[in-house]
């Protein structure tokens, strides 16, 4: 279980675009633990200078400023490395609504231009984010890989797009490339700020601050909530694994279902706070119901997540409390 025991071979170079930001500064943290060599890719158009100066100082690790959107900077962040793990993106689901053509420039754009610049570098494996959000309104849970609905945003578009790119490359190039469909992923550095923030960081932050947080629609809405050394164990074995795997997107979650009212009582009830939500509308775009079918990946990466959401949430709300207070 896990990635403690996953072995890289001496001397292995990974590039982590978007590596300032929530989940890329969360796989740089844990790579550099193990001794690799990284290099961090950002333009820090939503990931933080902040990130970037905790492992200012680590050996072997190097931070490049610059975009995806630039294929000279790609081929030149590519050059000599063997894994790419490629988070740069921008999210969010109403934000895409009303940004599609900046969204398909960075999102698709972005994505095309790092595995043109992968091939040409000899890159080992290409691993990128997918999404959820790729289901859109097929109504079956779990949810299962090649059972998609109607997309309902512009940002599952982008994602559903670099799936059919990565694909692509993977038939027509001999590029490994494995999508990872991340659900609902929280943990330490996600960004409480901003009207398009996480829910949980969101939540904690105005609870802390005395304020009653909304909740967009009744609160019955479920996601597989996702704790991000999930996601950063998923990043770790699909680098390591067969060719055979490649050319596909699979779900990486916990395999679990929490209602988002639940969640609201459950965090008020950790940090002491007694406050009622204030109820808003529905937001466009967004899917009701959410969870995985983890199989594929447990079987064609090994991933087997170890990180239940309880677990997750007890060490978020630490982490919060200690960076909020």
């Amino acid at each position: 279980m896990g990635y403690s025991d996953l072995v890289f071979p001496e001397g292995s170079v990974f590039l982590v675009t978007g590596g300032a930001g929530f989940i890329g500064s969360n796989l740089c943290e844990a790579l550099l633990k193990k001794g690799c060599t990284v290099r961090c890719l950002d333009d820090l158009s939503t990931g933080k200078r902040s990130n970037v100066e905790l492992f200012a100082g680590e050996p072997g690790y190097t931070f490049i400023e610059g975009d995806v959107k630039d294929l000279d900077v790609c081929l030149s962040a590519c050059d000599g490395v063997d894994y790419v793990m490629h988070e740069a993106a921008w999210g969010s689901v109403p934000r895409s609504i009303e940004m599609p053509l900046f969204y398909c420039a960075n999102n698709i754009s972005g994505t095309l231009n790092m595995l043109e610049a992968a091939r040409r570098a000899g890159v080992k494996k290409f691993v990128y984010a997918s999404s959820s959000s790729v289901y859109g309104n097929e109504p079956n849970l779990p949810k299962t890989e090649g059972r998609e609905g109607d997309l309902l945003s512009p940002y599952a578009l982008t994602k559903r797009c670099d799936e059919e790119w990565a694909k692509q490359y993977t038939m027509h190039y001999g590029l490994d490339t494995y999508g990872l469909r991340y659900f609902n992923v929280f943990g330490p550095r996600q960004d409480p700020n901003g009207a398009y923030a996480a829910v949980i960081p969101k939540f904690i932050k105005q609870l802390l601050a005395g304020e009653r947080p909304t909740i967009n629609g009744d609160g019955k809405q479920s996601r597989d909530f996702t704790y991000v050394e999930n996601v950063v164990e998923a990043n770790m074995k699909a680098c390591l694994a067969p060719s055979s795997a490649a050319g596909r997107a699979y779900n990486v979650a916990y395999g679990g279902r929490e209602y988002l009212i639940d969640i609201y009582r459950t965090l008020t009830k950790a940090l002491g706070v007694d406050a009622e939500p204030i109820f808003g509308p529905d937001r466009a775009g967004d899917i009701k119901h959410s969870n995985a079918d983890i199989s594929a990946a447990r079987e064609m990466l090994g991933y087997d997540p170890e990180w239940s959401f309880e677990r997750g949430i007890k060490a978020a709300i630490d982490w919060y409390v200690g960076d909020l207070s």
